[in-house]
């Protein structure tokens, strides 16, 4: 479909208060990247190259101001690794409950809270020597802690974006994400096949998601057009996951790699996915709002 490869974004909502407007801004929604990776080159850069000054300081400790300049360059890292951190914890905020990354965002957090106390207390010890024509023992020796703990943190920043897939593409969606997974065991055997009530859907806002599992299936619920669609929850291409994925009309776009399909059908609209998304109907009965999976489905 034309509309799936237009790749505009959704519309904003309007009605969205000035937190959560805020939000999106500090997520990069409005720039269409999001901020904490911008910023934390910055931190890094900074703190690595105070180390390197320590260390030129202990070769040629004839050139004047080394241990000053690796003073002010380490303020400069302190100070913007805490504003990489106001955007990294409203990522942090975002990540579902019961994502599998959510402990490795738990210690990547911890990290870079006792790398700002260790450089916190270098910058408390070495203020008082910044005419000193070399770095003394205690303040490298917290600077080579600080960049093993730095080095250990940015590894699990890595391992959260590449190999977890945490906040990839969020910033293209205006709509929060699913704080949680619905799980849902209890399904009623029904003529056509298992009704599954599921309330919460009831209350969906226009180009929400839930992410509900029931009986090991992991599916995607949306209101587009005050219709509600149900399909699959991981993508065909790589298993991007399709309730963090942005809207455009009736097709929902992966996070990951881009990949379009119509949930009203679930064909592929644009690759790199070549196989149909499976979907599910969506049903109200007795004024309950469900999914009717296939007898098969069912768990023994």
């Amino acid at each position: 479909m034309n509309g799936a490869r237009s790749r505009k974004p959704e519309a904003p909502i309007s009605h969205r208060s000035k937190i959560e407007k805020l939000k999106d801004f500090l997520e990069g929604k409005p720039l269409r990247h999001p901020i904490h990776p911008m910023l934390v080159h910055f931190p890094i850069g900074l703190l690595l190259l105070s180390f390197l000054i320590d260390l030129a300081s202990l070769a040629f400790p004839s050139v004047p101001n080394l241990v000053r300049d690796s003073f002010y360059a380490m303020l400069l890292g302190l100070i913007m690794a805490l504003v990489a951190a106001v955007p990294g914890l409203v990522d942090y905020t975002d990540i579902r409950s019961d994502h599998p990354g959510k402990p490795t965002a738990t210690a990547h957090m911890i990290l870079n809270f006792m790398v700002v106390v260790v450089y916190g207390i270098n910058l408390g010890v070495r203020s008082s020597s910044l005419l000193d024509p070399k770095i003394s023992m205690g303040p490298l020796i917290l600077s080579l802690i600080g960049v093993g703990l730095l080095s250990a943190s940015g590894y699990l920043g890595g391992r959260l974006v590449y190999d977890q897939g945490i906040a990839v593409g969020r910033h293209k969606r205006h709509m929060p994400t699913p704080r949680d997974t619905i799980h849902l065991t209890t399904p009623i055997p029904g003529a056509e096949g298992v009704f599954v009530p599921i309330m919460a859907a009831q209350r969906l806002c226009e180009r929400e998601t839930l992410r509900v599992a029931i009986s090991a299936q992991i599916i995607t619920i949306v209101k587009i057009d005050n219709q509600l669609f149900a399909f699959q929850e991981f993508c065909t291409h790589r298993f991007g996951p399709l309730s963090e994925g942005s809207f455009d009309g009736f097709n929902v776009r992966c996070p990951w790699h881009n990949s379009c399909f119509d949930v009203r059908t679930g064909k592929v609209t644009h690759g790199p996915a070549k196989v149909d998304l499976k979907i599910f109907e969506v049903e109200m009965r007795e004024g309950k709002v469900g999914i009717l999976l296939p007898r098969q489905t069912k768990s023994a």
